[in-house]
């Protein structure tokens, strides 16, 4: 998840820097930033207090994903809805740790609303669209990995 969390707020950082955005949009994918941002440093503070070591961040490269509007527009949509399905998938193992869990449902909550504004500001339909279906899918950690894994130049957190 922080690993997700990572390079949700690196690629926001460099999307917003940019400045391929205006208006509403701009406006929208600032605060999603800012939430990114806090995202890390929400699970970095949890993870510390139950006595772990948060996971360092990784290289990323975010290839052509801030070609145009369009590209920013479709990778955003793609991290959110994998950070949807990556929380989904690993609220099972989370159910010992009261503050994770208490976290990771918090965030995943904020990760579906970032992907359905991310899904309107691009006019998708609703469902199959803005949102996925009546029921989310989750992912298993590999499966997350894979799907970030094009983004991730180095290895050391995987």
């Amino acid at each position: 998840a922080l690993t997700l969390e990572y390079l949700e707020a690196e690629f926001y950082r460099q999307g917003n820097e940019a400045d391929l955005l205006s208006g509403k949009a701009a406006d929208y994918l600032a605060t999603i930033q800012s939430d990114e941002e806090t995202h890390v440093m929400t699970l970095q503070e949890v993870i510390t207090s139950l006595g772990g070591e948060p996971v360092p961040a990784p290289m990323v490269d975010f290839g052509e994903s801030f070609a145009s509007e369009e590209s920013y527009l479709e990778t955003a949509f793609t991290f959110e809805n994998l950070g949807v399905q990556a929380y989904l998938g690993a609220a099972p193992a989370l159910f010992q740790e009261k503050e994770l869990l208490t976290a990771a449902a918090s965030i995943f909550g904020v990760e579906a609303r970032h992907a359905a504004i991310i899904g309107v500001l691009q006019n998708k339909p609703a469902e199959g669209g803005v949102y996925q279906g009546a029921l989310e899918t989750a992912l298993t950690r590999a499966e997350v990995l894979e799907a970030a894994s094009p983004f991730i130049v180095s290895a050391e957190t995987l």
